[in-house]
Protein backbone atom coordinates (compact mmCIF):
# COMPACT_ATOMS: atom_id res chain seq x y z
CA UNK A 1 0.00 0.00 0.00
CA UNK A 2 0.96 3.22 -0.87
CA UNK A 3 2.42 5.84 2.43
CA UNK A 4 1.04 9.56 1.97
CA UNK A 5 0.52 12.75 3.88
CA UNK A 6 -2.11 14.56 4.45
CA UNK A 7 -2.83 17.29 1.86
CA UNK A 8 -3.45 21.05 2.71
CA UNK A 9 -7.40 22.07 2.68
CA UNK A 10 -9.02 22.79 -0.84
CA UNK A 11 -9.60 26.37 -1.57
CA UNK A 12 -13.35 27.78 -1.30
CA UNK A 13 -15.42 28.08 -4.02
CA UNK A 14 -15.22 30.89 -6.20
CA UNK A 15 -17.90 33.48 -6.92
CA UNK A 16 -18.72 31.35 -10.52
CA UNK A 17 -18.70 28.31 -8.81
CA UNK A 18 -21.32 29.35 -6.43
CA UNK A 19 -23.00 30.99 -8.75
CA UNK A 20 -22.94 27.81 -11.19
CA UNK A 21 -23.34 25.26 -8.79
CA UNK A 22 -26.90 27.41 -7.13
CA UNK A 23 -28.04 26.96 -10.58
CA UNK A 24 -27.07 23.35 -11.00
CA UNK A 25 -28.77 22.35 -7.44
CA UNK A 26 -32.32 24.10 -8.42
CA UNK A 27 -32.09 22.17 -11.42
CA UNK A 28 -30.98 18.82 -9.55
CA UNK A 29 -33.94 19.87 -7.27
CA UNK A 30 -36.67 19.59 -10.18
CA UNK A 31 -35.37 16.66 -11.50
CA UNK A 32 -35.84 14.76 -8.03
CA UNK A 33 -39.31 16.18 -6.96
CA UNK A 34 -40.15 14.64 -10.62
CA UNK A 35 -38.57 11.45 -9.77
CA UNK A 36 -39.89 11.28 -5.90
CA UNK A 37 -43.86 12.21 -7.70
CA UNK A 38 -43.04 8.89 -9.78
CA UNK A 39 -42.05 6.65 -7.33
CA UNK A 40 -44.64 8.23 -4.44
CA UNK A 41 -47.40 5.74 -5.19
CA UNK A 42 -44.83 2.70 -4.90
CA UNK A 43 -44.11 4.20 -1.81
CA UNK A 44 -46.82 4.34 -0.42
CA UNK A 45 -48.36 0.93 -1.76
CA UNK A 46 -45.41 -0.47 0.41
CA UNK A 47 -45.53 1.40 3.26
CA UNK A 48 -49.04 -0.03 3.76
CA UNK A 49 -48.47 -3.15 2.65
CA UNK A 50 -45.30 -4.31 4.11
CA UNK A 51 -44.42 -1.64 6.66
CA UNK A 52 -41.48 -0.32 4.70
CA UNK A 53 -40.49 3.40 4.28
CA UNK A 54 -42.49 4.81 7.75
CA UNK A 55 -39.48 6.36 9.41
CA UNK A 56 -37.40 9.47 9.27
CA UNK A 57 -39.14 11.38 6.92
CA UNK A 58 -38.44 14.98 8.31
CA UNK A 59 -35.21 13.89 8.51
CA UNK A 60 -35.22 13.43 5.06
CA UNK A 61 -37.28 15.83 3.49
CA UNK A 62 -36.18 18.73 5.50
CA UNK A 63 -32.97 18.23 6.76
CA UNK A 64 -34.72 18.01 10.72
CA UNK A 65 -31.93 15.61 12.29
CA UNK A 66 -30.85 16.39 15.92
CA UNK A 67 -29.74 19.64 16.69
CA UNK A 68 -26.60 19.19 18.33
CA UNK A 69 -23.79 22.25 20.05
CA UNK A 70 -21.33 23.83 18.27
CA UNK A 71 -17.79 21.61 18.34
CA UNK A 72 -14.67 22.46 20.27
CA UNK A 73 -11.07 22.09 19.13
CA UNK A 74 -10.44 19.59 21.64
CA UNK A 75 -13.40 17.30 20.36
CA UNK A 76 -13.62 16.60 16.86
CA UNK A 77 -17.39 15.52 15.48
CA UNK A 78 -17.28 13.14 12.86
CA UNK A 79 -20.49 12.46 10.31
CA UNK A 80 -19.72 9.25 9.00
CA UNK A 81 -22.46 8.33 6.31
CA UNK A 82 -23.52 4.00 5.89
CA UNK A 83 -26.17 3.66 3.39
CA UNK A 84 -27.50 0.17 4.83
CA UNK A 85 -26.66 -2.73 6.59
CA UNK A 86 -23.20 -3.93 5.04
CA UNK A 87 -21.86 -0.23 5.15
CA UNK A 88 -22.84 0.04 8.90
CA UNK A 89 -21.46 -3.25 9.62
CA UNK A 90 -18.38 -2.10 8.15
CA UNK A 91 -17.65 0.56 9.76
CA UNK A 92 -16.90 -0.94 13.38
CA UNK A 93 -13.61 -1.31 12.62
CA UNK A 94 -13.26 2.49 12.27
CA UNK A 95 -15.23 3.83 14.83
CA UNK A 96 -13.50 1.73 17.14
CA UNK A 97 -10.06 2.76 16.06
CA UNK A 98 -11.21 6.41 15.99
CA UNK A 99 -12.17 6.29 19.38
CA UNK A 100 -9.11 4.30 20.32
CA UNK A 101 -6.87 7.11 18.73
CA UNK A 102 -9.24 10.18 19.99
CA UNK A 103 -11.41 9.16 22.72
CA UNK A 104 -13.27 13.12 23.03
CA UNK A 105 -14.29 12.66 19.09
CA UNK A 106 -18.18 12.70 18.75
CA UNK A 107 -19.58 10.87 16.25
CA UNK A 108 -22.62 10.89 14.11
CA UNK A 109 -23.84 7.91 12.27
CA UNK A 110 -26.27 8.24 9.24
CA UNK A 111 -28.01 5.77 7.12
CA UNK A 112 -30.44 5.49 4.23
CA UNK A 113 -32.80 2.33 5.38
CA UNK A 114 -34.62 1.68 8.19
CA UNK A 115 -32.95 -1.22 9.03
CA UNK A 116 -29.65 0.10 8.36
CA UNK A 117 -30.70 2.95 11.21
CA UNK A 118 -31.72 0.30 14.08
CA UNK A 119 -28.60 -1.50 13.54
CA UNK A 120 -26.33 1.38 14.11
CA UNK A 121 -28.41 1.90 16.92
CA UNK A 122 -27.51 -1.90 18.16
CA UNK A 123 -23.78 -1.56 17.31
CA UNK A 124 -22.95 2.21 18.50
CA UNK A 125 -25.04 2.46 21.49
CA UNK A 126 -22.75 5.71 22.52
CA UNK A 127 -23.14 7.40 18.68
CA UNK A 128 -25.90 9.83 17.48
CA UNK A 129 -27.46 8.24 14.83
CA UNK A 130 -29.97 9.65 11.79
CA UNK A 131 -31.04 9.01 8.43
CA UNK A 132 -29.56 10.85 5.68
CA UNK A 133 -31.49 13.93 3.79
CA UNK A 134 -32.58 13.70 0.32
CA UNK A 135 -30.11 15.77 -1.64
CA UNK A 136 -32.72 18.42 -1.82
CA UNK A 137 -30.77 21.27 -1.42
CA UNK A 138 -32.45 22.32 1.89
CA UNK A 139 -32.40 19.24 3.47
CA UNK A 140 -28.47 18.98 2.93
CA UNK A 141 -27.62 22.77 4.21
CA UNK A 142 -30.44 22.18 7.11
CA UNK A 143 -28.47 19.02 8.38
CA UNK A 144 -24.99 20.43 7.84
CA UNK A 145 -26.01 23.09 10.33
CA UNK A 146 -27.84 21.02 13.06
CA UNK A 147 -24.83 18.71 13.23
CA UNK A 148 -22.00 21.24 12.61
CA UNK A 149 -19.34 18.41 11.46
CA UNK A 150 -15.97 19.00 11.04
CA UNK A 151 -15.29 16.23 9.00
CA UNK A 152 -18.27 14.20 6.82
CA UNK A 153 -17.08 10.54 5.79
CA UNK A 154 -19.09 8.62 3.05
CA UNK A 155 -18.55 4.87 2.81
CA UNK A 156 -17.28 3.26 -0.07
CA UNK A 157 -19.30 5.55 -2.87
CA UNK A 158 -22.05 8.03 -2.65
CA UNK A 159 -21.56 10.88 -4.85
CA UNK A 160 -25.26 13.27 -3.67
CA UNK A 161 -24.20 16.48 -5.77
CA UNK A 162 -26.33 18.48 -3.93
CA UNK A 163 -24.67 17.21 -0.61
CA UNK A 164 -21.27 17.40 -1.82
CA UNK A 165 -21.56 21.11 -2.70
CA UNK A 166 -23.16 22.14 0.58
CA UNK A 167 -20.14 20.75 2.42
CA UNK A 168 -17.84 22.09 0.07
CA UNK A 169 -19.49 25.69 1.13
CA UNK A 170 -19.83 24.93 4.50
CA UNK A 171 -15.91 24.32 4.42
CA UNK A 172 -16.47 20.80 6.20
CA UNK A 173 -13.64 18.69 5.33
CA UNK A 174 -15.44 15.76 2.95
CA UNK A 175 -13.85 12.01 2.93
CA UNK A 176 -14.52 9.14 1.12
CA UNK A 177 -13.46 5.75 2.76
CA UNK A 178 -13.48 2.02 1.76
CA UNK A 179 -14.03 3.97 -2.04
CA UNK A 180 -14.91 0.89 -4.79
CA UNK A 181 -15.54 1.60 -8.49
CA UNK A 182 -16.95 -0.73 -10.58
CA UNK A 183 -16.75 -0.82 -14.71
CA UNK A 184 -19.89 -0.82 -14.65
CA UNK A 185 -20.52 2.60 -12.93
CA UNK A 186 -17.43 3.94 -14.34
CA UNK A 187 -18.16 4.12 -17.64
CA UNK A 188 -21.62 5.81 -16.06
CA UNK A 189 -20.37 8.38 -14.58
CA UNK A 190 -17.71 8.71 -17.44
CA UNK A 191 -20.68 9.66 -19.72
CA UNK A 192 -21.88 12.67 -17.49
CA UNK A 193 -18.10 13.83 -18.66
CA UNK A 194 -18.59 13.91 -22.16
CA UNK A 195 -19.41 17.58 -22.76
CA UNK A 196 -15.50 18.38 -21.68
CA UNK A 197 -13.46 15.25 -20.28
CA UNK A 198 -13.10 15.17 -16.87
CA UNK A 199 -11.33 18.23 -15.92
CA UNK A 200 -12.88 20.30 -18.15
CA UNK A 201 -15.29 22.99 -17.15
CA UNK A 202 -18.18 21.55 -18.03
CA UNK A 203 -16.90 18.20 -16.00
CA UNK A 204 -19.95 17.25 -13.66
CA UNK A 205 -18.70 14.31 -12.13
CA UNK A 206 -14.83 15.75 -12.00
CA UNK A 207 -15.82 18.30 -10.08
CA UNK A 208 -17.74 16.36 -7.68
CA UNK A 209 -14.81 14.58 -7.23
CA UNK A 210 -12.47 17.34 -6.29
CA UNK A 211 -14.50 18.77 -4.02
CA UNK A 212 -13.23 15.37 -1.16
CA UNK A 213 -10.23 16.04 0.63
CA UNK A 214 -9.03 12.75 0.48
CA UNK A 215 -10.24 9.42 -1.62
CA UNK A 216 -9.20 6.35 0.20
CA UNK A 217 -10.03 3.55 -2.39
CA UNK A 218 -9.74 -0.42 -2.09
CA UNK A 219 -7.36 -1.13 -4.94
CA UNK A 220 -4.97 0.39 -7.65
CA UNK A 221 -7.66 -0.41 -10.07
CA UNK A 222 -10.45 1.52 -8.51
CA UNK A 223 -7.77 4.56 -7.78
CA UNK A 224 -7.20 5.12 -11.60
CA UNK A 225 -10.67 5.30 -12.23
CA UNK A 226 -11.46 7.41 -9.50
CA UNK A 227 -8.41 9.81 -11.20
CA UNK A 228 -10.06 9.26 -14.95
CA UNK A 229 -13.46 10.67 -13.75
CA UNK A 230 -11.20 13.64 -12.64
CA UNK A 231 -10.70 13.25 -8.71
CA UNK A 232 -7.11 14.93 -7.92
CA UNK A 233 -4.95 12.54 -7.97
CA UNK A 234 -2.90 13.40 -5.01
CA UNK A 235 -5.98 13.35 -2.99
CA UNK A 236 -6.43 9.44 -4.02
CA UNK A 237 -4.80 7.22 -1.00
CA UNK A 238 -4.92 3.42 -1.83
CA UNK A 239 -5.71 2.11 1.65
CA UNK A 240 -7.19 -1.54 0.94
CA UNK A 241 -10.39 -2.56 1.88
CA UNK A 242 -11.78 -2.20 5.37
CA UNK A 243 -14.52 -4.81 5.19
CA UNK A 244 -11.30 -7.29 5.90
CA UNK A 245 -10.42 -6.00 9.02
CA UNK A 246 -13.72 -6.57 10.28
CA UNK A 247 -13.38 -9.96 9.45
CA UNK A 248 -13.24 -12.83 12.26
CA UNK A 249 -11.24 -15.58 12.04
CA UNK A 250 -12.16 -17.49 14.99
CA UNK A 251 -14.89 -19.93 15.19
CA UNK A 252 -14.53 -20.13 18.83
CA UNK A 253 -15.85 -16.43 18.97
CA UNK A 254 -18.38 -15.91 22.00
CA UNK A 255 -21.04 -14.49 19.97
CA UNK A 256 -21.09 -17.67 17.27
CA UNK A 257 -20.79 -20.31 20.51
CA UNK A 258 -23.85 -18.18 21.89
CA UNK A 259 -25.34 -18.71 18.07
CA UNK A 260 -24.73 -22.25 18.38
CA UNK A 261 -26.15 -23.02 21.80
CA UNK A 262 -29.41 -20.91 20.70
CA UNK A 263 -30.09 -23.05 17.69
CA UNK A 264 -29.17 -26.48 19.59
CA UNK A 265 -26.23 -27.05 17.12
CA UNK A 266 -23.48 -29.56 17.32
CA UNK A 267 -20.07 -28.78 16.81
CA UNK A 268 -19.96 -32.91 15.29
CA UNK A 269 -23.22 -31.55 12.90
CA UNK A 270 -21.72 -30.49 9.24
CA UNK A 271 -23.60 -27.11 8.71
CA UNK A 272 -24.82 -25.59 5.34
CA UNK A 273 -25.50 -21.33 5.77
CA UNK A 274 -26.72 -19.94 2.76
CA UNK A 275 -26.89 -16.10 3.51
CA UNK A 276 -27.46 -13.29 1.57
CA UNK A 277 -30.15 -14.79 -0.48
CA UNK A 278 -32.59 -13.19 -2.53
CA UNK A 279 -35.84 -14.64 -4.37
CA UNK A 280 -34.90 -17.65 -5.86
CA UNK A 281 -32.02 -18.59 -4.13
CA UNK A 282 -33.78 -19.83 -1.27
CA UNK A 283 -35.62 -22.18 -2.98
CA UNK A 284 -32.08 -22.95 -4.80
CA UNK A 285 -30.61 -24.16 -1.24
CA UNK A 286 -33.39 -26.06 -0.41
CA UNK A 287 -33.56 -28.42 -2.98
CA UNK A 288 -29.48 -28.52 -2.78
CA UNK A 289 -29.93 -29.59 1.10
CA UNK A 290 -32.57 -32.38 0.56
CA UNK A 291 -30.24 -34.18 -2.23
CA UNK A 292 -27.72 -34.04 -0.03
CA UNK A 293 -29.94 -35.57 2.96
CA UNK A 294 -30.32 -37.80 1.01
CA UNK A 295 -26.97 -39.82 1.49
CA UNK A 296 -25.98 -37.60 4.72
CA UNK A 297 -28.66 -37.25 6.43
CA UNK A 298 -27.42 -35.28 9.17
CA UNK A 299 -26.45 -32.45 6.98
CA UNK A 300 -28.43 -28.58 8.68
CA UNK A 301 -29.17 -26.21 6.69
CA UNK A 302 -29.74 -22.46 7.59
CA UNK A 303 -31.08 -19.70 5.53
CA UNK A 304 -30.24 -16.32 5.73
CA UNK A 305 -32.25 -13.42 3.48
CA UNK A 306 -30.51 -10.60 2.77
CA UNK A 307 -33.60 -8.67 3.68
CA UNK A 308 -35.75 -8.24 6.54
CA UNK A 309 -39.19 -7.87 4.79
CA UNK A 310 -38.92 -11.42 3.60
CA UNK A 311 -38.31 -13.25 6.30
CA UNK A 312 -42.18 -14.53 6.26
CA UNK A 313 -42.21 -15.42 2.69
CA UNK A 314 -38.99 -17.42 3.35
CA UNK A 315 -40.94 -19.25 6.29
CA UNK A 316 -43.84 -19.98 4.42
CA UNK A 317 -41.44 -21.34 1.35
CA UNK A 318 -39.74 -23.69 3.95
CA UNK A 319 -42.93 -24.94 5.06
CA UNK A 320 -44.56 -25.18 1.73
CA UNK A 321 -41.71 -27.75 1.18
CA UNK A 322 -42.75 -29.57 3.53
CA UNK A 323 -40.02 -28.73 6.13
CA UNK A 324 -40.27 -28.44 9.80
CA UNK A 325 -38.84 -25.08 10.28
CA UNK A 326 -36.86 -23.48 13.55
CA UNK A 327 -37.08 -19.52 13.41
CA UNK A 328 -33.96 -18.02 15.23
CA UNK A 329 -36.68 -15.22 16.42
CA UNK A 330 -38.92 -17.63 18.37
CA UNK A 331 -35.96 -19.38 20.05
CA UNK A 332 -36.29 -16.85 23.29
CA UNK A 333 -39.90 -17.85 24.33
CA UNK A 334 -38.65 -21.14 24.79
CA UNK A 335 -41.78 -22.84 22.31
CA UNK A 336 -39.58 -24.01 19.27
CA UNK A 337 -38.74 -27.18 19.39
CA UNK A 338 -34.63 -27.95 18.30
CA UNK A 339 -35.51 -30.84 15.41
CA UNK A 340 -32.46 -32.17 14.10
CA UNK A 341 -34.73 -32.28 11.10
CA UNK A 342 -35.40 -28.69 10.89
CA UNK A 343 -34.14 -25.97 8.40
CA UNK A 344 -33.01 -22.78 10.16
CA UNK A 345 -33.98 -19.44 9.80
CA UNK A 346 -31.88 -17.04 10.89
CA UNK A 347 -34.78 -14.17 10.85
CA UNK A 348 -32.69 -11.16 13.07
CA UNK A 349 -30.21 -8.43 11.74
CA UNK A 350 -26.49 -8.84 12.59
CA UNK A 351 -26.24 -11.88 13.47
CA UNK A 352 -24.99 -13.14 9.51
CA UNK A 353 -21.45 -12.47 10.22
CA UNK A 354 -21.68 -14.64 13.70
CA UNK A 355 -23.32 -17.48 11.58
CA UNK A 356 -21.07 -17.70 9.00
CA UNK A 357 -18.91 -19.39 11.72
CA UNK A 358 -21.09 -22.06 12.15
CA UNK A 359 -20.43 -23.31 8.35
CA UNK A 360 -18.64 -25.69 6.98
CA UNK A 361 -20.48 -25.02 4.09
CA UNK A 362 -21.18 -21.74 2.38
CA UNK A 363 -23.24 -20.05 -0.39
CA UNK A 364 -23.02 -16.57 -0.55
CA UNK A 365 -26.78 -15.03 -2.36
CA UNK A 366 -27.18 -12.47 -4.86
CA UNK A 367 -25.27 -14.24 -6.77
CA UNK A 368 -27.68 -16.56 -8.94
CA UNK A 369 -29.93 -13.92 -9.38
CA UNK A 370 -28.97 -10.06 -11.00
CA UNK A 371 -28.12 -8.56 -7.95
CA UNK A 372 -24.51 -8.60 -8.71
CA UNK A 373 -23.38 -10.91 -5.40
CA UNK A 374 -22.72 -10.15 -1.68
CA UNK A 375 -19.75 -9.80 0.50
CA UNK A 376 -18.32 -13.43 0.71
CA UNK A 377 -15.39 -11.96 2.89
CA UNK A 378 -16.63 -12.98 6.19
CA UNK A 379 -16.95 -17.12 5.34
CA UNK A 380 -14.00 -16.97 3.81
CA UNK A 381 -12.31 -15.68 6.91
CA UNK A 382 -13.83 -18.32 8.92
CA UNK A 383 -12.39 -20.90 6.76
CA UNK A 384 -15.67 -22.34 5.34
CA UNK A 385 -16.11 -24.02 1.81
CA UNK A 386 -17.12 -20.86 0.05
CA UNK A 387 -19.33 -21.14 -3.03
CA UNK A 388 -21.20 -18.31 -5.40
CA UNK A 389 -23.14 -17.72 -8.22
CA UNK A 390 -21.61 -16.61 -11.39
CA UNK A 391 -23.11 -13.37 -11.26
CA UNK A 392 -20.63 -10.87 -8.35
CA UNK A 393 -20.08 -7.92 -10.53
CA UNK A 394 -20.31 -6.03 -6.69
CA UNK A 395 -17.28 -7.51 -5.69
CA UNK A 396 -15.12 -8.90 -9.17
CA UNK A 397 -11.97 -8.08 -6.84
CA UNK A 398 -12.61 -10.79 -4.37
CA UNK A 399 -13.41 -12.85 -6.24
CA UNK A 400 -10.77 -13.04 -9.09
CA UNK A 401 -8.59 -12.64 -6.17
CA UNK A 402 -10.37 -16.09 -4.55
CA UNK A 403 -10.38 -17.82 -7.57
CA UNK A 404 -6.70 -17.13 -8.12
CA UNK A 405 -5.82 -19.01 -5.02
CA UNK A 406 -8.22 -21.84 -5.34
CA UNK A 407 -10.34 -20.41 -2.27
CA UNK A 408 -14.14 -20.75 -3.80
CA UNK A 409 -16.10 -22.52 -6.45
CA UNK A 410 -18.75 -20.69 -8.65
CA UNK A 411 -21.86 -22.97 -9.29
CA UNK A 412 -23.88 -21.81 -12.29
CA UNK A 413 -27.07 -22.95 -11.48
CA UNK A 414 -29.11 -24.45 -9.08
CA UNK A 415 -28.09 -27.96 -10.61
CA UNK A 416 -24.76 -27.16 -10.01
CA UNK A 417 -25.00 -25.58 -6.05
CA UNK A 418 -26.50 -29.27 -5.14
CA UNK A 419 -23.65 -31.31 -7.24
CA UNK A 420 -21.31 -28.85 -5.20
CA UNK A 421 -22.36 -29.60 -1.71
CA UNK A 422 -22.63 -33.49 -2.71
CA UNK A 423 -18.89 -33.10 -3.51
CA UNK A 424 -17.70 -31.68 -0.49
CA UNK A 425 -19.54 -33.89 1.68
CA UNK A 426 -18.11 -37.34 -0.54
CA UNK A 427 -14.70 -35.16 -0.26
CA UNK A 428 -14.15 -33.42 2.90
CA UNK A 429 -10.78 -32.86 2.62
CA UNK A 430 -10.95 -30.61 -0.23
CA UNK A 431 -13.61 -28.53 1.53
CA UNK A 432 -11.68 -28.01 4.16
CA UNK A 433 -8.41 -27.42 1.67
CA UNK A 434 -10.63 -24.65 -0.19
CA UNK A 435 -11.51 -22.92 3.45
CA UNK A 436 -8.06 -22.69 4.64
CA UNK A 437 -6.76 -20.94 0.88
CA UNK A 438 -9.35 -18.80 1.66
CA UNK A 439 -8.83 -18.07 5.46
CA UNK A 440 -5.38 -17.56 4.31
CA UNK A 441 -5.98 -14.83 1.80
CA UNK A 442 -8.00 -13.15 4.31
CA UNK A 443 -5.40 -12.71 6.67
CA UNK A 444 -2.71 -11.20 4.14
CA UNK A 445 -5.53 -8.54 3.68
CA UNK A 446 -5.77 -7.05 7.01
CA UNK A 447 -4.75 -3.50 7.68
CA UNK A 448 -6.94 -1.17 5.91
CA UNK A 449 -8.68 0.28 8.84
CA UNK A 450 -5.46 2.01 10.22
CA UNK A 451 -4.09 3.83 6.85
CA UNK A 452 -7.85 4.66 6.57
CA UNK A 453 -8.01 5.98 10.07
CA UNK A 454 -4.86 7.78 9.44
CA UNK A 455 -6.19 9.93 6.31
CA UNK A 456 -9.10 10.58 8.97
CA UNK A 457 -6.89 11.91 11.90
CA UNK A 458 -4.75 13.86 9.64
CA UNK A 459 -7.83 16.00 7.60
CA UNK A 460 -9.22 15.96 11.40
CA UNK A 461 -5.95 18.05 12.36
CA UNK A 462 -5.65 19.71 9.83
CA UNK A 463 -9.02 21.43 10.28
CA UNK A 464 -8.36 22.00 13.85
CA UNK A 465 -5.22 24.47 12.76
CA UNK A 466 -7.00 25.94 9.98
CA UNK A 467 -10.19 26.87 12.76
CA UNK A 468 -7.52 27.49 15.77
CA UNK A 469 -5.77 29.87 13.15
Amino acid sequence: MQSFEHSSPLPPLSSIERVCWTVVGWVLNGIYVGLLAVVAPVLIYRSLKLGKYRSGWSQKLWGSVPQLAPTNLDAPRYWLHAVSVGEVLLLQSVVAELQRRQPMAEIVISTTTATGHNVAQQKFPSCQHCYFPLDFTWAVRRAIARIQPTQIVLVELELWPNFIIAARRAKVPLSLINGRLSERSFRGYARLNFLSGPTGPLSFIGRILRCFDSISVQTPTYADRFIALGAMADRVRITGSVKYDRVETNRSNVRTQNLRSALGLSVHETVFVAGSTQETEELAALHAWCEARQVFPQLRLILVPRHQERFEEVARLVIAEGHALIRRSKLDDGSTALSRDAVILLDTLGELSDCWGLADFAFVGGSLTKRGGQNMIEPAGYGAAVCFGPNTLNFRDIVENLREREAAVVVEDDNDLAGTILNWLRHPSEARQLGQCAQEFVATQCGATTRTVDVLVGASKGEQLLRAA
